[in-house]
């Protein structure tokens, strides 16, 4: 059951004389969207630096960046939120909401997200425009290609893959080691079955045998790049740096070596470009890159970011996963490429999400919910109130505010929402408030919105976790016990290998992202709550030299996600009039 006020829950059944929620989809169809240049115009955007997708999305020429470039930043808030769980938190719900809620209140404010992958979309998580009455529409949209972004990434990454095993067919001139190669061709849907494949089978006139495999198309360091990058001069830049593989006299080969970098920055030539979107109640919406939290940084464009704060007297963007994950690399990685620094940042917590990590209670897909979730206890809350605030410890190890918005369920009680903000506030937040905005609206927002006003006024000592100038497992040990709460750090014999050789190759000067399960603290799923003292295995360390960063494997990562046993795109269709149906 998703969180719905009894107001919404009465007011659909007198109307429908039926037991039945009103869908995502419902809502967002039932929206007054106004057209996209309108919005536009309504925000300081010139028609010539629209390039219009119909009536309800436009493309935004880098040019207004240019034009904008004196004007004073708005407020920049960042929505990360505690450890995930099954039952879901309501990030980019909220995220949404307080946008709306923020506008609501009197401040003109933008919102700015990632596009999803169509792999969890049709997949274990379906839809990804928010929920209830805090969306982006059109939705449909939003979830199903919206302009090609995601298609040009994985076009791009897979010419390179191609330039590269041709380069070692035709004589392999740069010497490589193909057994070095570490660029794995990749495509947007999750597939299970392409994880591991030997290709170039069938003789020399179909190339030459070797193990590879395929990531989904958000994990690939290109749209890492485009989430990154600065303009067109530097993707091109960082384009060439992409490391491929090793030469026999172990040098590294990069996209430029072989060619390809020029043509990978031109087919992501409207792809760089951020794309407008609006919210149910029109608030402005940048939607633009999609790279995965638990593999990449998991944050939207700089771009972005960058245009919507010259337009903006406040900017809402999103981390992917608990603050552990994206919003350690929003500060470490985004932050310090972009040069934007954070006014607040908002921890979304729940009830039951809290409950879950006191470690009492089990959720398995397609069952129905252990129905001790849905009563009041607070014991196992209090428990699972550590991970809420080793999370607020986190954040505040940035010196940035944080606020905490508890987002609100029917069968939360009144005793259960005040133990969260106490905890809230005596782990250090500002402000802990009950966010509505899923049943509600900017309306169920309000509160919320004027508590984040008031943290973002305060003075922000914002600062980085580590230096660049520490070696790299300082950098990953500093990461470890400070922010996951590890004991000690184990480096596999891989691991030791790739970290020498990065030094040799000089790129131990670059940040780390590291590469973890979302489900946890730890590098275990199955460690709920606040786990300490445990020992984290990087298993490996790559590198996105392209995007700018190392990435330490904790343990076995899957790139490449699989399908439930009963996918979300089972219910995809069109109805009897052709509209889309199923999309959550």
């Amino acid at each position: 059951m998703k969180n719905i006020s009894l107001l919404e829950w009465a007011r659909h059944y007198l109307k429908h004389g039926e037991r039945r929620l009103t869908t995502d989809l419902e809502i967002a169809r039932r929206a007054r969207l106004k057209p996209i240049k309108d919005i536009a115009k309504n925000i300081g955007l010139k028609e010539k630096e629209l390039e219009l997708y119909g009536n309800y999305k436009a493309k935004i020429s880098l040019s207004a960046l240019e034009r904008l470039k004196e004007r004073k930043d708005g407020k920049y808030i960042d929505v990360t939120a505690i450890t995930p769980t099954p039952l879901g938190e309501g990030k980019t719900v909220t995220t949404i909401g307080l946008a709306m809620s923020l506008n609501r209140i009197g401040k003109r404010t933008s919102v700015c997200i990632r596009q999803p992958s169509l792999g969890p979309v049709f997949g274990i998580k379906g839809g990804a425009a928010g929920g209830g009455y805090s969306q982006v529409v059109p939705m449909e949209d939003f979830n199903l290609h919206l302009t090609g972004d995601v298609h040009a990434v994985g076009l791009a990454h897979n010419l390179c893959a191609a330039f590269l095993d041709n380069s070692i067919l035709k004589g392999n001139p740069l010497d490589i080691v193909p057994s070095s190669i570490k660029w794995r061709r990749v495509v947007d849907v999750s597939d299970r079955f392409l994880r591991n494949i030997t290709i170039g089978r069938g003789g020399p006139q179909d190339g030459f045998e070797r193990q590879s495999g395929f990531d989904i198309t958000v994990a690939s360091e290109v749209m890492a790049i485009l989430a990154l990058t600065s303009g067109l001069k530097d993707l091109r830049k960082r384009m060439g740096r992409i490391l491929l593989a090793v030469t026999k006299d172990g040098k590294p080969v990069t996209a430029e070596d072989i060619k390809v970098a020029g043509a990978m920055a031109v087919l992501l030539k409207d792809a760089i470009k951020p794309n407008l979107l609006q919210t149910l109640e029109n608030t402005p919406c940048f939607v633009h890159a999609g790279p995965f939290a638990n593999i990449a940084h998991g944050n939207s464009s700089i771009l972005a970011d960058r245009i919507a704060l010259k337009l903006s007297q406040y900017v809402v963007t999103e981390s992917g996963f608990g603050a552990d994950c994206g919003a350690e690399k929003f500060f470490d990685i985004k932050c310090r490429t972009s040069g934007l620094r954070p006014d607040c940042v908002v921890m979304v917590a729940t009830v039951r999400g809290l409950k879950m990590h006191s470690g009492r209670f089990t959720v398995v897909a397609g069952r129905p919910l252990d129905s001790r979730l849905l009563q009041e206890d607070l014991e196992a809350l209090e428990k699972g109130c550590s991970n809420l605030e080793k999370q607020i410890e986190n954040l505040k190890l940035f010196g940035i505010p944080v606020v905490v918005a508890v987002n609100k369920f029917t069968t939360d009680t009144k005793k259960e929402i005040e133990l969260v903000r106490k905890k809230a506030r005596q782990a250090g937040a500002e402000d802990a408030v009950v966010s509505d905005v899923w049943a509600r609206g900017s309306k169920g927002g309000a509160k919320f919105a004027t508590a984040v006003v008031r943290a973002a006024r305060k003075k922000s000592n914002f600062k980085f976790l580590y230096p660049l100038s520490w070696p790299i497992k300082k950098k990953i040990e500093t990461i470890a016990e400070k922010v996951y709460g590890a004991g000690k750090v184990r480096y596999e014999n891989a691991a030791e290998k790739s970290i020498a050789l990065y030094t040799k190759f000089g790129y131990d000067k670059l940040p780390i992202c590291m590469a973890k399960t979302h489900l946890s603290l730890s590098h275990d799923p199955n460690l709920k709550g606040r786990p300490q003292g445990f020992t984290l295995p990087i298993s490996d360390v790559r590198a996105s030299v392209g995007a700018g960063f190392l990435y330490p494997l904790c343990g076995t990562m899957r790139t490449m996600p699989g399908l439930p046993t009963r996918p979300a795109g089972e219910k995809v269709d069109f109805d009897k009039n052709d509209n889309i149906v199923g999309l959550f």
